[in-house]
């Protein structure tokens, strides 16, 4: 039987509360109330995403190396504005391309996501 694809995407955080912080003030993602307790789970479509307490013995010095995460949002260069006015990173200035208007951040954790708004 093959895999059909992506289904679940999950972060280990060092602050879990901040990075749940950080995903609703900048990006508007809403907590689903499923979950275990050590995970915050959002309500996001197709694609369920979710931060999770670090699994012990991970070394999250470089979070994400080598691994390309893309979210939609609907308003691209308003989330990057409001994360470069906060001071955040930001990895890759918004330009616009295939998948229209994109740019890449550095989360809490330093992972890099790259957000687009062509459907």
């Amino acid at each position: 039987m093959p895999a059909t694809g992506p289904d679940f995407i999950s972060f280990q955080a060092r602050d879990l509360d901040a990075s749940q912080a950080f995903y609703e003030r900048y990006l508007g993602l809403v907590r689903s109330p499923a979950g275990p307790p050590h995970a915050v789970v959002f309500e996001t479509k197709p694609i369920a995403f979710a931060l999770r307490e670090v699994i012990p013995g991970t070394d999250l010095a470089q979070p994400g190396a080598g691994a390309a995460i893309w979210l939609h949002a609907t308003d691209v260069q308003a989330i990057h504005d409001a994360l470069a006015a906060d001071g955040h990173p930001i990895v890759s200035a918004p330009v616009d391309g295939p998948f229209g208007r994109t740019f890449t951040f550095a989360d809490p954790d330093g992972y890099r996501v790259t957000l687009h708004d062509r459907a």
